[in-house]
């Protein structure tokens, strides 16, 4: 586990008309902040990645579809400096996962519909506090699978 990643399990309430998810409330105890929030869709096979947030924490969770996320920790100051994790989002692994700020991290599209990723971000989109590398970069230990 990367330090300060955090996984949460999160309700889902079915009845005979669909469902309620919920994915993020002001008074969780693991709530911090109200930026924005914005959703992603990704198409089966695609990776959207790598990127990190200089000052944002990202808070994940796939309401539609599946997706691998993969995260990377090179902070210098991290007990947990080169590590990499790898989990499955959305389907049967409804959670939210909150990721602090410096931490490498990319998601492929799994499955055979889009999948839609819903970010409620800490502060909002400022194109000055993201940085972006090639999916496949070296500077990342993980490979995406074909």
């Amino acid at each position: 586990m990367i330090e300060g990643v955090r996984i949460t399990p999160l309700r889902r309430i079915p009845d005979e008309r669909g469902a309620i998810l919920h994915m993020l409330r002001a008074d969780d105890p693991h709530f911090e902040a109200f930026g924005e929030i914005y959703f992603s869709m990704v198409y089966p096979g695609v990776v959207k990645g790598w990127h990190l947030h200089k000052v944002m924490t990202l808070n994940y969770a796939v309401p539609v579809g599946v997706i691998t996320l993969a995260l990377y920790d090179d902070r210098a100051e991290s007990p947990t400096r080169g590590e990499v994790m790898e989990l499955p989002l959305g389907g049967d692994d409804y959670n939210l996962v909150t990721i602090p700020p410096l931490v490498w991290n990319g998601f492929r599209g799994d499955g055979d519909v889009p999948a839609f990723v819903a970010n409620c971000a800490t502060i909002p989109h400022d194109p000055e506090e993201i940085v972006r590398i090639d999916p496949h970069s070296p500077d990342v230990p993980y490979r995406w699978a074909p």
